[in-house]
Parts: structure tokens; sequence; C-alpha cells
């Protein structure tokens, strides 16, 4: 098995899927045509330590330069658009 299966080979085969994600570690990138669609991944351990993090980054899907694009233009114009909100003294009453 691949590690970019179509949906429906995961479908066909879901719980041998299943087993090498939960016993084996393994994560699967799941496919309609040449488009990724989703991940099958095992779930984080509870109690996952912070020298763990740049290995749990480095597992996370990265953004294409125009997606990259894309995601920090979208944040300007959210950034301008929005109202400031003015600060609060929390102490005033």
């Amino acid at each position: 098995m691949r590690s970019h299966p179509t949906v429906h080979e995961v479908a066909r085969n879901f719980s041998a899927y299943v087993d090498r994600v939960a016993h084996r570690g393994e994560r699967f990138v799941l496919m309609e045509g040449k488009r990724p669609v989703a991940e099958l991944c095992p779930v984080a351990p509870e109690g996952l330590r912070l020298r763990d993090l740049p290995d749990l980054l480095a597992s996370l899907p990265r953004l294409s330069p125009e997606e990259l694009a894309d995601f920090e233009a979208d944040l300007t114009a959210i950034r301008h658009e929005a109202d400031p909100i003015a600060p609060r003294d929390p102490w005033e009453s």
C-alpha cells in the first residue's frame, strides 16, 4: 500500500490502513485524482512534551508559495478591515 492512496483504495481496505496507522505510526495523504483531500494519521498521544514540538511541526502539511502569499494577503486584508478595539483598563469600574 502506498503513502498517497486514493480515497476509494482506503475505503476498500479501511481496517488495514487503520491498523498500519495505529500500530506502525504510518500516515497517509488521501487523494482524489491528483488532489490531496484528507490525511489519515495517528492521534497525538496525551502528554506530548515540548521537545516533541519540532517533529510535530515538521509533520504538518506545508503551504505552497502561492498558498502562502494568498494567506498573507488575506491576513493583511482582515487587519485593515477590522475595527480596532480600543484598549480598556481592566481596573476601571
